[in-house]
């Protein structure tokens, strides 16, 4: 692996783990009234298009971090809706 694909799978990493904070504080409190519903449906379908994006360029480091971004991203608006 060369140093801009070990570069990039740690922004991915980095980034993609900020989500698991904001995911496990939802679940463990069951409200999700201070997430934007707004905010995060746009977030979410920026992120899928990234997926596309990277799945195009065959990027591994754009695929695995919006990969797993989206998945997280899913189940948080998941839980908006249920905990309205």
């Amino acid at each position: 692996m060369d140093f801009l694909t070990i570069l990039g799978l740690a922004a991915a990493t980095l980034t993609t783990i900020s989500f698991l904070p904001q995911m496990f504080k939802t679940w463990q409190t069951k409200s999700a009234k201070d997430v934007s519903l707004l905010t995060l449906i746009t977030f979410t379908t920026g992120v899928f298009l990234w997926l596309i994006y990277g799945i195009y360029l065959q990027s591994l480091p754009i695929i695995l971090a919006n990969g797993v971004t989206f998945i997280f991203n899913l189940i948080i608006l998941w839980l908006k809706i249920i905990y309205r």
